[in-house]
């Protein structure tokens, strides 16, 4: 995957993207951190695109064009998300956007997707700001943090679990994490024992875990991304807390569980998809099939928000027709009703464009999977 990775990422799409008048392709474009902290989700997440965007190729593609998907890396940096989309959008002429990644980088796309009429489909981002009020170009595929959030603190008041920390990211994304774990906290009739956020850019979660270790507080719901996970559960051992550490589905990938380290065992992560091992969903079967003939082995849930998106991708391009124009695949991708990703339905229309509304919980096994 990492070797496939690097060689799109190196240029070859470009190269390839540069002939696609002579080859007939249709032009795909990403923007998303595949460096920086989000980094292990992201390529995941991709993978998981390509392995049915890949298939759908080697069967001559969508009338007869191959999908070509452009992926530019933006650091996780909304700036230059927003610089990549316009890049991808006005010089490389491209007919969608695709599984980008981020609420605020979604958020400084949202302007060229208005101005030049581009869908941008599955925005690897469950802001409740992109579902409510409807985004005309924004499809969104996966669950919004807010109910992810609401899950988790539910589940935690379950098993008699009343003191929860509240840890997150001083942007859009933090605040709308919360915002869904203060429904589950009403709810539940409790209030946040400790609620602290931290800049995003430069964290120092060492005064914060003091904080946390201090309200002997028994779990620790975290509202970040990627590496900001890893260096806050750090920062917590450190401190002597051994709260139950929980996160949200952005950081569902294999990759998040291997730079937890030590501290992976236990960790509870919300998921917006089904198992990746449940067999019983023909999209599940399907995507494990394909990466098997790839010989990449399992997949990870991040692969599986990937491949789900795609599905949804390629759906609205084949119905877009033969020569699939930016207005027409948005019309196309509105026309979607209990469209079946194999085991899952999704619905659009020109006043929903919210998608799936699932969510589940996993906790990190000792064998470094998660486990549901």
């Amino acid at each position: 995957m990492t070797k496939q990775w690097q060689l799109r990422a190196a240029g070859m799409v470009l190269a390839l993207a540069a002939s696609a008048a002579s080859h007939a392709q249709i032009l795909i474009g990403q923007t998303a951190g595949f460096s920086g902290q989000v980094a292990a989700g992201v390529r995941e997440t991709t993978d998981g695109a390509l392995l049915y965007i890949d298939a759908v190729n080697a069967k001559g593609g969508i009338n007869g064009q191959k999908i070509e998907l452009i992926s530019l890396d933006d650091k996780f940096d909304p700036k230059l998300a927003a610089e990549n989309a316009r890049t991808l959008i006005e010089d490389k002429n491209v007919s969608a956007l695709f599984l980008n990644r981020g609420t605020p980088h979604t958020e400084a796309i949202l302007p060229l997707l208005d101005k030049h009429g581009v869908a941008l489909v599955a925005p690897s981002t469950g802001a409740m700001v992109l579902h409510q009020p409807v985004r005309k170009y924004i499809f969104n595929v996966r669950a919004t943090y807010q109910r992810e959030a609401e899950k988790a603190i539910t589940h935690l008041a379950s098993m008699g679990i009343s003191r929860v920390a509240l840890v997150y990211a001083d942007d859009s994304f933090g605040a709308d994490g919360v915002q869904g774990a203060q429904k589950g906290l009403s709810a539940a009739k409790l209030t946040a024992a400790v609620s602290e956020k931290f800049d995003r850019a430069k964290p120092d979660f060492t005064p914060i875990a003091t904080k946390v270790a201090k309200a002997d507080t028994q779990a620790v719901l975290m509202v970040a991304s990627g590496s900001a996970v890893v260096d806050a559960a750090n920062a917590l051992r450190t401190a002597g807390s051994t709260a139950q550490i929980v996160t949200l589905s952005n950081n569902a990938s294999s990759g998040f569980i291997k730079s937890l380290g030590a501290n992976a065992r236990g960790v509870i992560v919300t998921q917006v998809y089904p198992n990746e091992r449940a067999m019983t969903y023909a999209m599940v079967k399907e995507a494990q099939d394909l990466a098997k003939a790839k010989g990449l082995g399992d997949i990870s849930p991040a692969m599986l928000e990937g491949f789900a998106a795609a599905k949804v991708l390629v759906e609205g391009l084949k119905r877009a027709g033969p020569k699939p124009t930016r207005e027409k695949i948005q019309t196309a991708l509105e026309s979607l009703r209990k469209f079946d990703l194999g085991g899952l339905d999704i619905s659009y229309a020109p006043d929903d464009h919210t998608g799936l509304d699932f969510a589940d919980l996993a906790i990190i096994g000792t064998d470094g999977k998660f486990r549901r």
